[in-house]
């Protein structure tokens, strides 16, 4: 039975007349009483973005996290995983000791030859602890001290959209909720003005093809609707529709949307579709973001100092920078999962040139969202993580010069790094061989990083689940996965 095929069905034209007048006359009364409330006390607010009952399982270190997800797989030998003795083995054929027979992608598997391709940037320590970064990342080094930063990531996918929808959704399989979507049904969040769960995507610099971002990324999956992630447009009005149309003040809004909740209970006490009753949230969140959403946009107010610290495109609606600004004002409100997906880091040639824009895309901003958290008193309960879907290979996709080299996809291990509430800073988590192409001390499986992340909000993953499909469902699947403890104060 299609219960919106039946409903229309059992509405004949004289029902749809007769009820008309009830309809318009419900609309005259809802403002009537609009406009009597505004006199009356206001009562507090019901918590609109509730935590499941017995969340968190056990007291959180973070109640919030920023995901800083770098689409298209970052390469950690140009940015995170220092390899000095690769220089000496310029255009040497990647040895079969290290690569094992592992497979490769049908984009190098003909080529005749896996030179090496050394890193041509420079690498420097920083903070008291030392850790190696990339000259690409100089600001972001300057923040060592605060980033525990993992070496040993590995995925299952190694192409993109498998890999996507894996890290965020800890699974290859369209239709699970992402990371963010969890957050937002088993904490809620403590804002009743904004969305629990909202995402960004800048645009990038480097003017290279980006992979495509699809909404499984953000998206509830099998969990109820109202828990998909709001993303906010970088052109025109963050949301559509945000501002009434001439003509319509915020009272009549209102009496429409009380009568129009009236209608959608009707129907889903008739039919019972939970979908109707995430169109009644969605409606009045809609409501409330008309107010909030400009007040959360309006950076004016913002010290000088603050901005000048993001870079000079702070100003730029649509840039990293802003939205990286624009999550610290989020959690400040009380957001419980940020999202910001920066696209063209999928550099299978002229790698250093276009890596080179990213990360003077991301760099700064990254490093003053870390300041700017410690500054308003928010990075020890706020948990920034940093990271794409998969790493490079080594050796060079295409042409190799002492300058100008691509790499394709690598799954085997990549770097992610980690900071904010309750990470220990200041320290590396696993190794990998002299080729970056193997790890050699402490794996993390991306599973691994979900299940730690939700350690911090207060979350046992083992007991974290939905059910569907006859399965207890949950972030990070049916296999065993494990909270990695080195991380954590």
């Amino acid at each position: 039975m299609n219960p919106i095929l039946e409903r229309a069905l059992s509405v004949t034209r004289r029902q749809f007349f007769g009820t008309s007048g009830l309809r318009l006359g419900g609309a005259a009364l809802a403002l009537l009483a609009a406009r009597e409330a505004r006199a009356d006390t206001p009562k507090p607010a019901a918590r609109v973005h509730p935590p499941l009952p017995g969340f968190p399982h056990h007291a959180p270190k973070a109640k919030a996290v920023i995901y800083l997800h770098m689409n298209g797989g970052p390469s950690q030998l140009d940015t995170l995983d220092y390899k000095p003795k690769l220089v000496d083995r310029f255009n040497e054929d990647l040895p079969a000791s290290v690569r094992k027979g592992q497979r490769i992608t049908t984009m190098t598997s003909g080529q005749s030859r896996l030179p090496v391709a050394p890193s041509v940037f420079k690498f420097e320590r920083g903070g008291k602890c030392g850790t190696w970064f990339s000259e690409l990342l100089s600001h972001t080094a300057k923040h060592a001290d605060d980033i525990a930063l993992v070496k040993s990531v590995s995925t299952n996918a190694i192409n993109h959209d498998p890999a996507c929808t894996f890290v965020m959704t800890g699974s290859e399989t369209p239709g699970k909720p992402s990371i963010g979507s969890w957050l937002s049904y088993g904490l809620g969040s403590e804002t009743n003005d904004l969305p629990a769960f909202v995402v960004l995507t800048p645009f990038w610099s480097s003017g290279a093809a980006a992979q495509a971002l699809f909404s499984r990324m953000w998206a509830s999956g099998f969990l109820p609707g109202k828990y998909s992630g709001v993303a906010l447009r970088s052109v025109g009005d963050p949301v559509l529709y945000v501002r009434n149309p001439e003509g319509v003040s915020a009272e009549s809004r209102r009496a429409m949307l009380d009568t129009l909740g009236e209608l959608n209970k009707k129907s889903h006490d008739t039919y019972g579709d939970p979908d109707t009753l995430t169109r009644i949230s969605q409606y009045e969140m809609a409501f409330r973001m008309q107010t909030s959403v400009p007040d959360l946009t309006d950076l004016s107010k913002e010290p000088a100092n603050v901005l000048e610290s993001y870079g000079p495109e702070v100003k730029k609606p649509g840039s990293f920078a802003a939205s990286a600004l624009l999550a610290r004002r989020m959690v400040e409100r009380g957001v419980r999962a940020v999202q910001i997906l920066h696209r063209g880091w999928d550099q299978h040639g002229s790698l250093p040139n276009e890596i080179r824009s990213q990360c003077k895309d991301v760099d700064q901003p990254t490093a003053a969202l870390l300041a700017d958290l410690k500054r308003v008193g928010l990075l020890d309960s706020t948990l920034v993580v940093w990271g794409g879907e998969f790493g490079r290979t080594v050796y060079s996709q295409g042409g190799l010069t002492k300058t100008n080299y691509g790499r394709d996809h690598h799954p085997r291990n990549f770097c992610m790094w980690l900071a904010g509430g309750g990470i220990k800073g200041g320290q590396v988590y696993g190794e990998t061989d002299d080729y970056s192409y193997n790890v050699t001390e402490n794996p993390a499986h991306v599973n691994d990083l979900n299940a730690t992340v939700l350690h911090l909000l207060g979350i046992d993953h083992t007991k974290f689940t939905f059910k569907f499909q006859g399965l207890d469902q949950r972030l990070t699947g049916v296999e065993e996965q494990h909270v990695i403890k080195a991380l954590l104060k």
